[in-house]
């Protein structure tokens, strides 16, 4: 049974490693300036897809509860996401949304009957001062609404976890992941429309892989293993791991882009691996369906 959680962890732990390199994708083989487009393509093709794939859609009170879940983990998270992109330096918008583990464990708390452990806390404190030492500058500039859309985004993802979490379905987890992604996107097209207008006359090759392996690999697979992750774990332990994203970013940074990597930066991500690796030991803490 050790073995076999293991392995769930570590495929969960794919997600948020592969998420991490959505920056380097978007840099180097998407269009400048069209973050919600790459947010639409990603999202609702890949819904699309999984829908094909599984020949099954939501019935009877899954419709409103796939429209919430998809609105939650992509639609509104995805929009918050981009406008804190856009109005805060990257460290600033992941330091903010290191404190989701956090959110997450008071939302389960409040809507799973999870029990608030000390653990949990000091691993979420741990897991927001090491994202802090990995990315955050000591320039960067504040932003007001900037802030709130990161802290709204942390909120929103963290509910839509534990909300995924609470509301099982029968039906593969593939449907599942494929209702939510469909109904994300389809909330982004028209925000998409209204702020950036419609999509390039023309799309070269790298855009076309990059849209590709968004769509593919970020989105279809990554949160297939993701949802299968809340479906099989705790919220608390499957959020942890979200914190591996900007870890993979920066290592990504490092490795392809050529950026510096400083000795506080190797000690944040220390405090990020142990924070998640604590987070994930068992826990005898009963968790009410």
């Amino acid at each position: 049974m050790l073995s076999n959680r293991l392995g769930v962890v570590l495929a969960t732990a794919l997600a948020p490693a592969v998420w991490g390199s959505t920056y380097l994708v978007t840099t180097e083989l998407l269009p400048p300036d069209r973050p919600l487009l790459a947010s639409v393509l990603r999202a609702l093709p890949a819904g699309l897809l999984l829908i094909l794939i599984t020949r099954r859609l939501p019935r009877g009170q899954w419709w409103w509860r796939a429209a919430i879940l998809g609105a939650l983990n992509i639609g509104v998270f995805n929009a918050m996401l981009f406008i804190a992109a856009y109005r805060l330096p990257g460290g600033v918008a992941a330091t903010l949304g290191a404190i989701q583990p956090l959110l997450v464990a008071g939302f389960a708390a409040g809507l799973l009957g999870q029990k608030l452990t000390t653990r949990t806390l000091v691993a979420g404190l741990a897991g927001f001062a090491g994202v802090s030492l990995l990315v955050l500058r000591a320039d960067a500039h504040l932003d007001g609404v900037g802030i709130a859309a990161a802290l709204g985004g942390a909120v929103v993802m963290a509910l839509g976890v534990v909300l995924s979490k609470r509301w099982r379905a029968d039906a593969p987890m593939l449907a599942v992941t494929g209702w939510q992604l469909a109904f994300g996107g389809l909330l982004l097209v028209p925000v998409t429309l209204f702020v950036e207008g419609p999509p390039p006359a023309v799309l070269t090759g790298p855009n076309l892989l990059g849209y590709a392996y968004l769509a593919i690999i970020g989105s279809a697979i990554a949160y297939a293993l993701w949802f299968r992750g809340i479906h099989a774990l705790s919220p608390t332990e499957v959020t942890f791991l979200g914190l591996l994203s900007p870890l993979v970013a920066t290592l990504l940074g490092w490795l392809v882009l050529g950026q510096q990597l400083t000795p506080v930066q190797g000690l944040g991500g220390l405090v990020v691996l142990a924070a998640v690796v604590t987070a994930q030991l068992p826990s005898r803490t009963l968790v009410r369906s």
